[in-house]
């Protein structure tokens, strides 16, 4: 036990007891315990790995306050709780932002150079443009890479431990280390043997910066300005032409076909044959249900491709003698007009004017160049006035999406598999959601995909997908003969490693192999986190004491994202849910109520938060709000984070008071209020562990901090007078009251303010409150009336002095206090008590229709 200072103050607390609990080994997870107890005793928590590129903002320390308030709830009910943290390295947000700090980007034509030094080190965005950016190798990329989240971790480790975060800083995991990739490739190989993994050559979306595909859950719409361009298409035999309007007009050398509504105001030209204007392509009008009769003109080009609706035009057309419509590139990856104009243009001038023209143009100079030279031949006759309207872009992305055909490799996820959709919707519904509601998300998402998981990336630093391709004669890649290494192997870079059979020298020569150099997408890792923290494949006995978790924490925003992968992989390796709970936590919202982000540069970093207000208050703040629900946060003005400081300080205050009064030795609670205040206690804490069961800990905190603040404004008031006298019968009774209120109150609120409560623990009682048990209801037996009636009283008491324009410490000769019949016995239990807070000589009680002072008689002022 450590001395109760003079003054106590909530400054310093993080750094003694984030040491001590270090030292001390506070929230490690007890191997031995658990094998002991079995699955049953372990509670499991599958923490989000924070993306360790940049900085946290105050939306991680709301949603991980959220798991650490659960996570130290069963561990004080007795759980062995396993709590890890990952940290997700890999991933494009990682090689961005190296490539913004160091001034690189990667070449992987160049070789390694060793004792490699960056132009520069500190991420000022010096180096935001590709051509200010140094060429390095792929392996001095990765090396800076490796570097630069190192140090992040770090960063991120210090703030969630200043935090308070009762995390096992043992059981940790990175991403891109040795393990995770052996765990991660060996993922991908079994979904491979087992038909889910495979590869495509189809249309992808395409991210021209960072060249690389990009998977459905990765895109967002955001508004851009476009025009429509409206354009005449000659029929083939010259009778006329059809008209359409198109926002693309510069995709015009790619257009496969027009497509209308069989319904609608152009039905009866389908089957027509028109050519492109000015390009000369013959191609043909089509009907399908997904054109518009109402918008535009009711026809649209086909283009290979503008939009994901082109796609699926392009999948299901057919022309008129069955066969597939064909697929015309025009935008390289890029994001420029390739050299050669698509085989489908036909005239010989147009051809010329591509090649002289549009090659090598970005896309924003290809169409300029098209509307010019379509004005010229008089084919556009019109050009709309701008507007806005939603366009795909890769959710870190700065640029809108292209549409390239590229050779993938996927996941089966239910999008054209009925069976495994319907399994995936039935795993959801064992999984106990957080609110509730967040769970049509996940099934909205499920019922609403498009196509399989295309978790292949063209970039470097991440888990390479671990398998060759043998060369044919000719030392072009057959696809067919997918070399995959042994299991024992794991893990491995085929970059730099040999499949077994061949020799170094086969690399890149007829008849030999070739190294697949894409890497898989960083959800194809993270969607692994229960098995890379639980042990799976890796170690069987921890894997079978965590799984399936307990537990997934996350955002509403990831829901698409790593829970529903997580769920996917865990389904087809397992053929169950990964855990029995999910708690989905809102946003945090700027006082005008938008949500915050990079992008709308409204985010708020903690760190000044923190040192400022101490890390209860915030605490506090993210433990008042539900899960599910959207959280304001205005750092010039931090209501709710003041608040939870007022309270953290009372708490010490407070205590310090409580502890003051020595408890006899053999006391007994005997008296009618100390008993009332102990049973309105057990109701809390009945109502305060059922809210911690069911995951709402606002709720928990909101009866505990209501109950806190009686129990110091009024009760404290009411017995310290008793408490002080030793010679009073019932002193020994509020002594003990208040020692037994004290240890119960800094229990219930020790998930969420757990620096002030565990000082204040520290100062009366050995260990920590935090691995102390969790208050069970003492079982006193009083009428909760008694501590109603007589805080209702005290109100009374102090109103009737400052009516009279006395000081609250003014001595009363005599007063009367009226009270309904039924709470008169009530108030005659607290008599004694408000008598003595009261100061009053003579207190005289009556029934009455209201509770009032109805007289009172303030005692003469000496010398007056």
């Amino acid at each position: 036990m450590s001395v109760i200072p003079d003054k106590p103050v909530l400054e310093g607390l993080e750094a003694k007891w984030g040491e001590s609990w270090s030292e001390q080994g506070t929230y490690l997870f007890d191997r031995i315990r658990a094998a002991e107890s079995g699955r049953d005793g372990v509670y499991s928590i599958d923490t989000p790995p924070p993306t360790a590129s940049g900085s946290l903002h105050i939306g991680h320390v709301f949603s991980y306050t959220h798991t650490d308030v659960k996570a130290r709830f069963e561990r004080m009910r007795g759980k062995n709780v396993f709590y890890p943290m990952g940290w997700d390295d890999n991933g494009l947000p990682t090689e961005r932002r190296v490539q913004n700090y160091y001034g690189v980007r990667c070449d992987p034509s160049l070789p390694y150079q060793d004792d490699f030094t960056p132009p520069f080190e500190g991420g000022d965005n010096k180096s935001s443009r590709a051509a200010d950016q140094v060429p390095i190798s792929r392996r001095n990329f990765i090396e800076l890479c490796e570097r630069l989240t190192i140090e992040d971790e770090k960063q991120f480790e210090a703030l969630f431990r200043q935090l308070g975060l009762s995390v096992d800083w043992t059981q940790t995991y990175r991403t891109i280390s040795d393990d995770t990739i052996r765990q991660s490739q060996l993922a991908f190989l079994r979904n491979l043997e087992r038909g889910e993994a495979y590869q495509s050559l189809a249309p992808t979306l395409w991210d021209i910066d960072f060249r690389s595909a990009i998977a459905q859950a990765e895109l967002e719409d955001r508004d851009q300005q476009a025009a429509y361009h409206t354009i005449d298409f000659p029929f083939a035999d010259g009778s006329g032409s059809i008209t359409i309007e198109t926002t693309r007009p510069e995709l015009l050398p790619a257009c496969i076909a027009i497509v209308t509504h069989p319904e609608g105001p152009h039905k009866h030209l389908i089957g027509t044959k028109v050519r492109t204007p000015f390009f000369g392509a013959e191609i043909e009008i089509h009907g399908h249900h997904l054109a518009q009769p109402d918008k535009g003109t009711g026809a649209a080009m086909v283009c290979t491709f503008g939009d994901v609706t082109d796609i699926i035009w392009w999948r299901e057309l057919r022309t008129a003698a069955g066969d597939h419509l064909p697929n015309m590139t025009t935008i390289g990856l890029d994001g420029r007009f390739l050299p050669t104009a698509p085989s489908i243009v036909a005239d010989t001038e147009a051809i010329d004017w591509y090649e002289a023209e549009l090659a090598g143009k970005t896309v924003f100079s290809a169409r300029k160049a098209i509307v010019e030279k379509l004005q010229e031949t008089g084919d556009m006759t019109a050009v709309g006035k701008p507007f806005n309207h939603a366009v795909k872009f890769f959710e870190k992305g700065d640029r809108p999406l292209e549409i390239v055909s590229t050779r993938q490799w996927y996941i089966r996820n239910g999008a054209r598999d009925a069976k495994l959709r319907d399994e995936l919707l039935e795993r959801g519904t064992q999984v106990a959601w957080h609110p509730d509601f967040m769970r049509v998300r996940y099934e909205n998402w499920v019922g609403g995909l498009t196509g399989d998981w295309l978790v292949s990336r063209q970039r470097f630093f991440g888990v390479p997908i671990p398998l060759w391709y043998g060369l044919d004669e000719n030392g072009e890649r057959d696809y067919d003969r997918v070399i995959a290494p042994d299991h024992a192997s794991l893990p491995i870079d085929p970059t730099t490693d040999v499949p077994a059979g061949y020799t170094e020298d086969q690399r890149g020569v007829a008849g030999g192999f070739e190294a697949e150099a894409d890497i898989l997408d960083t959800w194809a890792t993270s969607s692994l986190t229960p098995q890379l923290a639980g042990g799976w494949q890796r170690d069987e006995q921890l894997w079978q004491l965590t799984a399936p978790f307990d537990l997934r924490p996350q955002g509403q925003d990831i829901i698409r994202t790593w829970l529903f992968s997580t769920m996917l992989r865990s389904t087809l390796e397992d053929a169950r849910s990964p855990w029995r709970n999910a708690a989905i936590s809102g946003f945090i919202v700027d006082p005008d109520r938008k949500k915050m982000s990079k992008s709308k540069g409204n985010v708020v970093t903690p760190a000044d938060i923190l040192e400022t207000h101490g890390s209860d208050a915030v605490r506090y703040w993210a433990a008042s709000s539900r899960l599910g629900m959207d959280a304001a946060f205005d750092p010039q003005n931090p209501t709710q984070v003041k608040i939870g400081r007022r309270l953290a300080i009372k708490v010490l205050n407070a205590a310090k008071f409580v502890l003051s009064f020595p408890v006899p030795e053999g006391a007994q609670v005997t008296h009618a209020l100390d008993a009332s205040m102990l049973t309105a206690l057990d109701s809390v804490i009945v109502e305060a562990t059922k809210a911690f069961e069911n995951y709402d800990q606002a709720k928990a905190l909101e009866v505990t901090e209501a109950f806190f603040w009686t129990f110091c404004d009024d009760y404290l008031e009411l017995v310290k007078e008793r408490a002080y006298n030793q010679n009073d019968v019932g002193q020994a009774s509020a002594a003990l009251a208040l020692r037994l209120a004290l240890s119960t109150l800094l229990r219930l609120l020790a998930p969420i303010l757990s620096f002030a409560t565990e000082e204040v623990w520290s100062w009366f009682e050995e260990g920590s409150v935090h691995t102390a048990s969790w208050p069970a209801p003492l079982g006193i037996e009083g009428d909760p009336a008694v501590l109603t009636v007589a805080s209702e009283a005290l109100i009374s008491i102090r109103r009737a002095k400052t009516e009279a324009k006395a000081s609250q410490k003014t001595p009363v000769a005599s007063a009367m206090i009226t009270a309904p019949a039924d709470k008169y016995e009530a108030l005659r239990a607290a008599a004694a008590d408000l008598s003595a807070v009261g100061r009053i000589a003579e207190l005289e009680l009556a029934v009455g229709d209201e509770f009032a002072v109805t007289a009172i008689e303030l005692a003469p002022v000496e010398g007056a």
